[in-house]
């Protein structure tokens, strides 16, 4: 059985002045970190919103959308870094937080990136990228099952899917002004995520099957 206070994703934003400040002062509310964990997914349903908004509007208010999309998925990972913080240097642990730790995050994944893809008119794309997303939290979670250390390894784990619907979400602004086919930077940005993803997956499953081999 892993050690939850050592089995975590390594962030260094945690050592952030900022981070601890507002960490401190959540464990000292009567806010939860079920409940921060679970604004992750409000925070994740703006942002998927965003995306489809963005592509169904005109330029300006396009432009508008997207920035407000960027800024929930950074919200989304905000959530997700101080609900551990908030539980664990908080002392706030719950008896429910291993499942809501896991469940929100899975759902962000699906509004943001399914979002992006319904924006695009590219549902399919949107929910290739969703699927594998969710495949590498499998495949880590399966991994915990069997008594192995969490493997949060890329190069598509969450903060790295985040940052590139951030990044694209950013660039796809000024796209109306770029030689470029309207939608092109957030089509590559989800084929990123979902062939990065794949590639995870398939990092982390054969990590894995060696890790569980070696111990016999």
């Amino acid at each position: 059985m892993t050690d939850p206070q050592t089995d975590r994703r390594p962030i260094a934003t945690r050592n952030a002045g900022w981070a601890q400040a507002a960490a401190r002062r959540l464990a000292g509310s009567a806010v939860t970190p079920n409940q921060i964990s679970m604004a992750s997914m409000f925070a994740a349903l703006l942002a998927g919103g965003a995306f489809w908004g963005a592509g169904h509007v005109g330029t300006w208010a396009g432009a508008a959308l997207l920035i407000l999309a960027a800024a929930f998925c950074q919200a989304r990972l905000i959530c997700n870094l101080l609900d551990g913080m908030v539980a664990m240097e908080g002392g706030r642990r719950e008896p429910s937080g291993p499942f809501w730790n896991e469940f929100p995050d899975r759902v962000a994944d699906i509004l943001i990136l399914c979002g992006a893809g319904l924006g695009l008119g590219n549902p399919a794309l949107g929910f290739a990228a969703a699927a594998f997303a969710v495949f590498t939290a499998y495949v880590r979670e399966l991994g915990r099952a069997t008594g192995a250390p969490s493997d949060f390894s890329g190069p598509m784990a969450k903060p790295h899917r985040m940052a590139v619907m951030t990044g694209a979400a950013l660039l796809a602004v000024i796209e109306p002004w770029l030689p470029l086919t309207p939608g092109s930077i957030l089509t590559w940005a989800l084929w990123i995520v979902t062939l990065g993803a794949a590639l995870t997956v398939l990092r982390r499953a054969i990590r894995l099957v060696g890790w569980l081999n070696a111990r016999g």
